[in-house]
């Protein structure tokens, strides 16, 4: 397929203050994504790959780490309420309209650095093979099921199980499998249809749960921090 690569990184971001460029192990994050797209497109698994900003400390700091970075990204769609969908939208529509286009786009979240190109290849051929409008990454989570996940109803719980409490195991619960955020593939012509980034029913990438960091918290800095060091 004919692949774009799009890195979204907005300067606003809230939770961790300009997270996308923070120093990670002697490089900003996005460094890793733009790292990893830059080898994807060198390997022929995608045709470009850019990274989409609002924020030109940001753009120049890509482009020192050789991202390709056509256009500052409206206001509009740099605000906290921001879809990413839009954001995908805009850079296929302002490639389409300098002659590139494209069959499906990558989207590759600087927040999830711990992939590699085996990953970038397999996500594609899981693509090809199944023939799917979308495919996301995952992790497969054996433990955390409804028979012990509970509401909180005032300072009581509420069972999302009506059997927590019989002894029930809960290998007998089929295992759940948890979007990471490392991965989203998605054919372009489901993205216009439709303005989603996941079909009802995407293709699942299962990767290891030790990999599955997404910086989204304070508390993930030191996790992410040390899984990259290894």
């Amino acid at each position: 397929m004919n692949i774009l690569g799009v890195i979204p990184a907005r300067g606003g971001s809230k939770g961790i203050p300009r997270k996308n460029i923070l120093d990670f192990c002697g490089k900003p994050l996005i460094t890793y994504s733009i790292e990893l797209g830059n080898r994807a497109v060198e390997q022929g698994l995608l045709r470009s790959c850019i990274v989409s900003t609002d924020d030109r400390e940001i753009a120049d700091i890509s482009r020192a780490a050789g991202a390709r970075t056509p256009f500052l990204r409206p206001a509009e769609l740099a605000t906290s309420t921001a879809k990413t969908v839009d954001v995908l939208l805009h850079a296929l529509a302002f490639l389409e309209e300098r002659g590139e286009s494209y069959d499906a786009v990558m989207l590759l979240q600087p927040v999830c650095p711990l992939r590699t190109i085996g990953d970038v290849e397999q996500v594609i051929r899981l693509a090809e093979t199944t023939g799917a409008e979308s495919v996301i990454s995952v992790y497969k989570e054996e433990y955390v099921c409804d028979l012990v996940s509970y509401r909180m109803e005032g300072r009581f719980g509420a069972p999302l199980d009506p059997d927590h409490n019989k002894g029930r195991r809960r290998q007998e619960h089929q295992a759940l499998y948890i979007r990471n955020g490392s991965f989203y593939l998605t054919r372009t012509s489901f993205l216009k249809d439709t303005g989603l980034i996941i079909s009802d029913r995407p293709a699942l990438f299962v990767m290891d749960k030790q990999r599955s960091i997404n910086l989204d918290t304070p508390e993930d800095v030191e996790l992410l921090e040390w899984a990259l060091s290894r």
